[in-house]
């Protein structure tokens, strides 16, 4: 399968692609947990049906020592005891924030107090920044129909 647009050599998608790798950079150093951000990016990926950002976050995380149970279990993370507390807010949030168009009120208060209580503002401002992000990026991966399977983790970071 081939992507439908190479954004390497659209000298449009470049221009502004360049910011969105920066933006994406800058999230991976904000006070957010590295696993939390993984497990969000991945979960965010699942839902949208990225399959090369669920092919990314998926090597990345087991890079960075994210245990295979864990990153099989994103998926069914409601009913699955391996995540923390913490962990589970910010997977609650970031459903809801990528489910926006099936819930009118978007994330939920209870939601948004859930996560408030497991993370400081800095955090939930980079949370909120990363599932807006992932979203973006899912959509310019699944309208173009970028492959998966190829990605060498550690790669775009």
């Amino acid at each position: 399968m081939d992507a439908r647009l190479d954004y390497a050599i659209s000298p449009v998608a470049g221009k502004a692609l360049k910011y969105v790798a920066s933006a994406g950079r800058e999230l991976k150093g904000s006070p957010l947990p590295a696993a939390t951000q993984e497990l969000v990016a991945l979960r965010v990926s699942q839902i949208n049906g990225c399959a090369s950002c669920i092919d990314m976050h998926t090597k990345d995380a087991a890079l960075a020592g994210e245990s295979a149970v864990r990153l099989n279990m994103v998926a069914a993370w409601r009913e699955a005891t391996v995540f923390t507390e913490a962990e589970r807010a910010a997977l609650a949030l970031a459903e809801e924030g990528t489910r926006i168009a099936d819930a009118a009120a978007g994330v939920g208060d209870d939601t948004w107090a859930n996560a408030a209580e497991h993370y400081d503002e800095d955090q939930l401002a980079a949370l909120l920044l990363l599932v807006s992000f992932m979203n973006m990026v899912n959509r310019l991966n699944v309208i173009a129909r970028r492959p998966a399977g190829d990605y060498v983790p550690g790669s775009f970071h």
